[in-house]
Order: C-alpha cells, then sequence, then structure tokens
C-alpha cells in the first residue's frame, strides 16, 4: 500500500486524502464527493481539471482527444485517471457544488436477475433485486457499473427505479461484450455484481426553474427515474419531456410515460421519429426542440441519450438560453463500437 496525500479541490475549498494506488475520483467516490465524470475510463474529458499546485501526479492511459498533450504540458489532468504522490491543489473546472457536496459513497454490491424483457429490437428491460446489500442509497437517474462475470470488463447503465428493484434499459450492440452476454448468457436467477452509485443526472432542488428532458435510446432510463420521482414526490414544475427515437418501433414505455406526465401538471411529453413517417413529430429530437423552444433562460436541461445526440442537444440548449451550468448529463462513451 502506498502513502496517502491531500488533495484539496478549489474553489469548493474541499480536501481529501487520496492513496498513491487509487485515483483520484475514485478515491473521492469512496469518501461521499460526487464529482462531475463521464466515462471514468480517460475518454470523455467530463473530469477534466487543472492543478493548482503540485507536480508528482503520474496518469493511468487516457485518450488525448480527452486530454492532448498540450493541455498536458499546461497544467490540465483528467481525474479519473491521475494518481497524486504528493500533497495538490486542484481546480474544478466544471463542478456542481451542491452535487459535491451532497454525494453518496460509492458500494459494492451483489444482485439477483429478476426479469430480462425486450422492449424494442435492440432494448432490454433488466431488473434486479438487491441481495448484498439489501438496499442501497442513490438519487433517481444515476447509474451502476454492472461486470461481466468472469472478465474484467464493467459497463455503466442508468438506473430508471426510484426505489425497490434495480431497473435498466440497456441497448444491445451486434458483438458487444455485455451485449452477447446479456442476451445469450444471462438468466433469471442469475447473480451480478455492481457498483456505484454514479453520475449527476438528478433533479437538482429549484422549484422556480422549468424542467427540460432530453433523451433517446437507453437514456430513457433515468428520465424515466426523473418523472417517477416527480409524479411520486408531487413535483409541480412546468416542463416538457423529448424523446427522440428513429421508428415507432424504437419507442417504449409509451403509456407509463403518458401517465407520468399526466400526474405533473403543466409537463408535456413530445416524442419525435427521425426515419418514420406518423401522426407526431417528425425529425432530430433537437430539430423538434428548437421548432417548439424559444426562450430557456429559466430552464434546467436533463439530456442523456446516445454521444452524438448529447453532443449535437448541448449547443441547441444554449443557444435557446439555458445556461451551460443548468444543463445536466451523464455522458457514456463505447468501447470499441460495443454498449
Amino acid at each position: 500500500m502506498g502513502d496517502k496525500h491531500r488533495v484539496r479541490f478549489e474553489p469548493v475549498g474541499i480536501e481529501i486524502e487520496v492513496p498513491e494506488e487509487q485515483t483520484v475520483l475514485r478515491s473521492a467516490f469512496e469518501q461521499g464527493l460526487m464529482l462531475m465524470h463521464g466515462c471514468k475510463e480517460g475518454q470523455c474529458a467530463a473530469c477534466k481539471s487543472f492543478v493548482l499546485d503540485g507536480d508528482d501526479i503520474e496518469l493511468d492511459r487516457y485518450s488525448t482527444f480527452a486530454l492532448p498533450d498540450y493541455e498536458r504540458e499546461e497544467g490540465f489532468t483528467l481525474l479519473c485517471r491521475a494518481h497524486v504522490y504528493e500533497d495538490v491543489t486542484i481546480e474544478l473546472l466544471n463542478f456542481d457544488e451542491e452535487m459535491i457536496r451532497s454525494g453518496l459513497p460509492i458500494q459494492q454490491a451483489v444482485a439477483e436477475v429478476v426479469s430480462i424483457t425486450p422492449v424494442t429490437h435492440d432494448l432490454r428491460h433488466l431488473v434486479l433485486r438487491l441481495i448484498e446489500p439489501a438496499e442501497i442509497m442513490f438519487f433517481p437517474g444515476q447509474y451502476m457499473d454492472i461486470a461481466v462475470p468472469g472478465t474484467d470488463v464493467t459497463r455503466s447503465f442508468s438506473m430508471a427505479n426510484t426505489a425497490g428493484p434495480l431497473e435498466f434499459v440497456i441497448k444491445v450492440y451486434p458483438g458487444g461484450v455485455f451485449s452477447s452476454f446479456l442476451d445469450g448468457r444471462l438468466a433469471v436467477g442469475d447473480r451480478l455484481e455492481l457498483t456505484g452509485p454514479y453520475g449527476v443526472f438528478t433533479l437538482r432542488d429549484a422549484p422556480d426553474r422549468d424542467v427540460v428532458l432530453v433523451g433517446g435510446g437507453a437514456g430513457l432510463a433515468p428520465i424515466l427515474a426523473v418523472l417517477r420521482s416527480m409524479a411520486e414526490r408531487g413535483i409541480r414544475r412546468k416542463g416538457t419531456f423529448y424523446y427522440g427515437a428513429r421508428t415507432r418501433a424504437d419507442l417504449c414505455f409509451l403509456d407509463e410515460i403518458g401517465a407520468l406526465v399526466a400526474r405533473l401538471p403543466d409537463f408535456a411529453f413530445v416524442p419525435a421519429l427521425s426515419e418514420d413517417e406518423w401522426d407526431g413529430e417528425v425529425g432530430f429530437v433537437t430539430d423538434v426542440l428548437r421548432r417548439f423552444e424559444t426562450d430557456l433562460r429559466n430552464a434546467d436541461a436533463y439530456v442523456c441519450g446516445p454521444p452524438p445526440m448529447v453532443e449535437a442537444a448541448m449547443p441547441v440548449l444554449e443557444s435557446l438560453g439555458v445556461p451551460a451550468k443548468h444543463i445536466y448529463y451523464d455522458k457514456f462513451t463505447t468501447t470499441g463500437g460495443e454498449d
């Protein structure tokens, strides 16, 4: 075991001790600090920060798309890859102080498969019952890492539930490691190892701000969690859920979404199809969003879906007035074209 060193985060003034063998991000998670992050693998740059003081920092393997060489030379680092070997001070560039301080420590868990249900040709509704521990604290919209048994592979999946059995909406990819396992080997009664909770896709307490939800594909899961939570808690905020899919066959959970929205005063549901004709909205969900909205300066936006959709939605939301600090998302990267 290596030594521990002090890591101070500015401008929030929070300090933690980080063992040399552990990344800064992982250590923060274990101590209940939910720093901004995405892939946790050095690919997405969501945890990029700036080193204010301290030089003895080594990085695990990462993508130079996330951290170009010139940025590393200037003092930028990736918290998900960084190991510190002296006391350091780090400036957080992308942070939500409320989220940082309200974070929950991550836990290891074992869960049993309750059901695996196809909801479209490439989406599966996976339900798990926690065995050990019997309960995990999390915020609706957060995600868990699930390990593929017999391998060192883990994949991140958002939870759709607010309580009770854990629910996931998982997209399957041809040849994907987790996809092949999910569709080919996993069965009811099997047990899986999980780690979490992670993620910042959780509803902020801002009753005076509208809510805009933008989702597609498996990104439906955390949005379902947010909608379920709002309905259960009786939250009365004006809002709209824009749900993008390619064809009518790619839409799912429509009955439940309709029922949830009906329980939320002044809330609307706008599904859109990009490759099919129907009576509803047609086009990419970001185009539909631009057609429907003109001024979102008083809105919080939550975005989850395929990386290209997330990338496309960010500038659209900002152009409509949503402050960048009020756009919340969990950006999952793909691994070699897999899930």
